[in-house]
This record gives structure tokens, sequence and C-alpha cells, in this order.
């Protein structure tokens, strides 16, 4: 064991335990395929509402060209620079189609334990592995012929990240994002409206299982993978523009219906769904749909999963979708994809991001341009702060490894983590989340226009009796002053001390309008220095 991976085990084991509020014993709730039953029926574990943190294994074969997101669909989609990357890279569509790819992907340097190492010591409480994406592979092993043991990497990644996160006393969750695959791959069905291969149809229209004799996937159907031409654009488009805009106006669109003329594409679906949870048994399942997936075979999936759940291991887990109405917040926990809340949530609730491109971008390494630590930690001490979790993901690439400048980003949330994790970790809301004059707008796909947090910007957590103060910036003049402290704000509750996490005491004076704080010269963190505030009647 080399001493940067000996430090990495000792600050993960120096984090505070999350021992979360004792439960009182109810009887399990049997749940049905409808919203009301599930909002009837459920509450969100504990150990979610404690865990705080999880790290996303966001991978699969579309990390193998590490050109970012979605290549699958968009190396089909002519005038895109996916489509120029895969031409000079690997060849023509027609010819060289994502299948290839896919079996490309070999994961010949992925290392999990060393990965959970470096995810545990930055304060992951619970780890994802990605089961499939919209390309329609399963990384499990699936009833769905198209999986990873017999494509690829040939191994079950879900169960090795299953096995290895379980043995570190860790939470497990899968994603499953491939209800989307049957209209996401519809631009595999085209072809070039424009040069020299113009109309030659890309490699999805023309294979067929018997084409495999003799191929290394000998005995798959590529039309299983590509999922089926359900909207295949005529013959008579001549430009990239009408080609673009006929795609646009049919498959372009984030569709959560059930497939027209294509229930074999359903009913797969829910037999890999029912599989993945029966053979994982895991803790949280992520959908990649607004609402459920596939209508009511997501109700279906959902219900059957809480009661094995149930049955299993005495709980219920966690099922996450996006864009949810108030009260299905309640039958299922919220994820709002690279975005914000911008106030305390009554329901606990998730945001999910990433440092990177979802799928591995190599020019985020060579560019340098990762979200660095300290935004990180910024952006988990909101969201705790408003009631929810952060799970982030840290881009691999092909070969399963992680690069260099994502290394030291876990490696700077785990020094921070190591003083501060107390403020987190087993924490709930406060009375408000905080106060400063940074807002942030509510909804997904925001992140972009965020303004920078700045040190009069404090979020507040509880744990044991304390509260916890967190300025989302060290201020240049040493001074942070707190107005929801003050004696008005705290309707005359006095504040008897202060510490500094990882320094101790400072000095401090508490006024009607605000407790003001004088932080020391030494740092013990580089970033978002965070206070504990003792007194009578204040957490």
């Amino acid at each position: 064991m080399t001493l940067s991976r000996r430090r990495l085990l000792q600050a993960a084991a120096a984090l505070p335990a999350v021992t979360g509020c004792a439960t009182a014993a109810r009887p399990a709730a049997t749940f049905e395929a409808n919203w009301d039953s599930l909002i009837a029926g459920y509450r969100t574990p504990d150990w979610f509402r404690d865990a705080k943190l999880g790290i996303w294994s966001h991978w699969g074969p579309q990390c193998v060209p590490e050109f970012g997101d979605w290549y699958g669909r968009l190396m089909y989609v002519q005038g895109s620079p996916f489509h120029e990357h895969h031409l000079k890279t690997y060849g023509h569509p027609s010819q060289v189609g994502f299948m290839e790819i896919m079996n490309l992907w070999k994961a010949a340097a992925w290392d999990p334990e060393d990965l959970l190492d470096l995810y545990q010591a930055a304060g992951a409480r619970y780890v994802m592995s990605m089961a499939n994406h919209h390309d329609n592979l399963d990384m499990f092993d699936s009833p769905h012929p198209w999986n990873s043991l017999r494509v690829g990497p040939k191994r079950d990644i879900v169960g090795t990240w299953e096995r290895a996160v379980r043995a570190r006393g860790l939470r497990f969750g899968v994603s499953n994002h491939a209800a989307h695959a049957w209209h996401w791959w519809q631009t595999a069905y085209g072809y070039d409206a424009e040069g020299p291969r113009a109309g030659q149809r890309y490699d999805a229209y023309r294979l067929t299982k018997a084409d495999g004799k003799g191929r290394w996937w000998e005995g798959l159907d590529p039309q299983e993978l590509y999922t089926g031409p359900s909207f295949v654009p005529p013959d008579s488009l001549t430009s990239i523009a009408a080609m673009n805009a006929w795609h646009e106006a049919r498959d372009g669109q984030w569709l959560e219906t059930v497939p027209p003329r294509n229930p074999a594409f359903v009913a797969s679906w829910a037999r890999r769904q029912k599989a993945l949870v029966d053979r994982y048994r895991p803790d949280m399942v992520y959908f990649d749909n607004y609402g459920l997936p596939l209508e009511r075979h997501g109700l279906e999936a959902t219900a059957y999963y809480y009661n094995a759940s149930q049955a299993w291991r005495g709980e219920l887990p966690v099922v996450n979708g996006k864009k949810l109405g108030p009260d299905q917040r309640r039958g299922i926990v919220e994820t709002v994809e690279r975005g914000f809340s911008e106030d305390l949530k009554p329901e606990p609730w998730q945001t999910d991001t990433c440092i990177g491109d979802w799928h591995y971008n190599r020019s985020r390494f060579t560019g340098h341009s990762y979200v660095p630590a300290a935004a990180v930690i910024q952006r988990l001490c909101d969201v705790v702060a408003k009631n929810g979790n952060l799970l982030l993901s840290i881009p691999q690439r092909g070969d399963g490894s992680i690069d260099a400048d994502e290394r030291a980003i876990l490696r700077d949330m785990a020094a921070w983590v190591a003083v501060n994790g107390e403020a987190i970790f087993a924490s709930r809301p406060w009375r408000r989340y905080g106060e400063g004059p940074t807002q942030v707008a509510a909804g997904m796909q925001n992140e972009g226009g965020a303004r920078p947090w700045t040190a009069q910007d404090i979020r507040f957590t509880t744990r044991g009796g304390a509260l916890y103060a967190i300025a989302l910036d060290w201020p240049a003049d040493g001074r942070l002053s707190i107005r929801s402290l003050g004696l008005t704000a705290l309707e005359g509750r006095r504040v008897e001390a202060v510490r500094l996490l990882g320094a101790g005491a400072v000095s401090f004076i508490q006024t009607d309008e605000a407790l003001t704080v004088t932080l020391p010269e030494t740092r013990p963190v580089a970033f978002v220095p965070a206070l504990k505030v003792l007194g009578p009647h204040l957490a």
C-alpha cells in the first residue's frame, strides 16, 4: 500500500459516524403500481438523509472515444463534431457503427478498490454504478443479450461494483437510463444527407442477426441493441439542415411515453429492471426520467422494488426521478440534474452533477477545465443546508481509470471532509438554510448561469445539538458577520461559544444585529470554513 493510499484510508476512517435519527418501528406498507399508493406509504430512509454525498460511476462504452456526452447518438448526426471525430478516428458510421465502439470497451485499467479509496476518503457514503445508458447496453448480468458479460469487457460491471461497495459498509445504487433508447437511437437509422456517401444508410438500418455470422457479435441481433426503426428518415432529405430538422421534430424530444408499435422494447425494459434489482438488491435506483419511466411500467417497477426491498432488508429504498410534482416528491425522491433548489425543501431530495462531462471528455483534462474541489464543496454545503444530497460523477476514461486532475480534486475534497465532515454527515437542516447575497434559480440544467459564492453566503446545518454555520468562501478581512445569529434573529438566545472546525475556539461578538466572528490567520482548510456554534436552544 502506498503512503498516499494509506493517508486516504486514514482520512476516511476519521470521518464522523453516520448514525442518523432513531426511526420508530411501523408496519411495512404494501405498495401498488399507482402514485396514490407510493405517496401514502413511502418515507425516505434515514440512511439517505444521513449520507449526504454519493459518487456516481457514470461509465460505459460512450467513454471509449473520450469525446464527451451522447457520443452514440451524435456520431450519426452529420455536421456535428462527433460525426467528424468518428470519421477521422474510426471510419464512416455506415461501416463502423457504435456497436463496434462497444466492442472496443475493455475496461483494462479499471481498479474499483483504488477508486473506492479515493471516493470514501472524499466523503462518499453511497456509490452508484450506471447499469445502462441510452445506448442500450446493460452493464450487468442481464436477460438482455447486449450486456457487458458478452460484449466489450466481458465482465459484470454492476456486480463488481456492488461487491466492492458493500464490503466497505457503503450503500449501493444503480442508474437505469435505457427507457429512452427507443427514440435516442433513431439517428443510427439515418444517413449522410450531403457529401460522397449521401444516402448511404448507417449500420443500424442495414444490419441483421444473420450478418453476425463469423464475426465478434455472432448470435446477437443489432436490432435489439438499436431498438428497431421507429422514426426512419425518408430518402428525400438532401441537406444536413433538413435531416437535423426531421430528427428534432420526431426523435429529438425527451420522450417518456411508451413507444408506439414496439411492445417488445417495453417488455424487455421491464424484465431487465426486475433482474437488476433482484440480482443486486440495490439501496437506490436512479431513473433518468421525468417522473417515472414508460408510464405504468415505471410505476410497476417502483412498487415491486419497494415491496421487494422491505422483504430483503426490512427497509424502503430510494428511487430517483426528475421534474416531480409536489405530491410525487412524497412518493419517490426528486433528483435535480445539474441544478439547484432556491430554498429549503420539505422533502429530502438530491442534485446530481458532474465535475466535467457525464461521459469522459479528454479535453477537460488537457484544458484543466474540471469543476474544482472548492466549488464541489460549496455545492455540497448549499444542497445539504436545503435538505438535500449531492450525487457527484467523476468521469472515468474508457479503460476505467481517472486522470490526475480528477484524483487531485478528490484528494482536495478529502482534506476538507476530514476537518469539516461533522457539519455535513448525519446533519439536518436548521430553521433556515442560510443567508447571503448570492441567489440561485431553481430547476435543472442551470449550473452555467450561477454566480460565484461569497464569504457573505452562509449555510446552516444542525447535528447533535450543535448549530453549524458554513461560509462558502473565506472573508478577505478574516471576519464573518452572520445576521441570522444576532440576538434579534435568535429572539434573545445567546451564543456561548464558537469553534472553527480544525482550529478550535475563536473570538466573537453577538449583538442585536449579528454574530461577528474573527477567524485566525492560519487556515485549517484551503476553502469553505465551518463554524460550530454552541448555546442553549440554538439548534
